[in-house]
């Protein structure tokens, strides 16, 4: 099997897809993601995570490109990661003892034959009521500059969210159910149990566990 490209220089993806234990290489998707005038979440990271996938598809002789994307919406808003520190502290507030919804998508496209398997997930997000102060002082180490919404789900010092109803992986960039699913198009499967390594990982069920409670 012919190593899996991963379009993506997020090491939170990286670290994700690993937990599958399929070979692959790492190759950065440059792209626009400026959300296209009143475009839904959903519509927004299906077609991201495709263009990040077309981007680098051509460097490709054979097998599978992975590309992904993921929003927060916030009262029907679409929140991208912070411009700057200022603008950080402006979304963490808003998000606040509130719930929100993340959206992500996962692009799997094949280099010979050219198509393409999208598979979409959406979880609901509850913030807990964290401080100013906790504020400041998360948005001072940089973590939440590269983050959409401006926060990472599992920051060990900050822990912002209360709980969740979906996917934890998708929250942090990469739904590995939808992944799964968009690689079974291509007989690709895992030699591993999914649930059972994102569960371990996470610490909390797998959003396929979540289906079949």
């Amino acid at each position: 099997m012919s190593p899996i490209v991963l379009a993506s220089a997020s090491p939170r993806r990286r670290e994700l897809f690993e937990l599958l234990r399929l070979p692959f290489v790492v190759e950065t998707a440059e792209v626009d993601e400026t959300p296209r005038p009143g475009e839904a979440p959903e519509v927004l990271v299906a077609r991201l995570s495709a263009i990040k996938a077309a981007s680098v598809i051509g460097n490709v002789s054979h097998g599978l490109v992975v590309a992904a994307d993921t929003v927060v919406v916030l009262d029907d808003e679409i929140l991208g990661k912070p411009r700057d520190a200022d603008h950080a502290v402006r979304m963490l507030r808003r998000l606040r003892n509130r719930e929100h919804v993340v959206h992500s998508g996962v692009a799997v496209a094949d280099a010979a034959s050219r198509r393409t398997a999208i598979h979409l997930s959406a979880t609901t997000v509850w913030m807990r009521d964290y401080s100013d102060a906790e504020i400041e002082a998360y948005v001072a180490s940089g973590d939440p500059l590269d983050k959409a919404g401006a926060y990472a789900i599992q920051h060990a010092g900050f822990r912002p969210v209360a709980r969740i109803e979906g996917c934890f992986a998708g929250v942090m960039g990469l739904p590995l159910g939808a992944l799964t699913d968009g690689l079974a198009h291509f007989n690709i499967k895992p030699p591993v149990d999914v649930a059972a390594v994102c569960r371990e990982r996470t610490g909390h069920l797998c959003c396929r566990e979540y289906k079949n409670l």
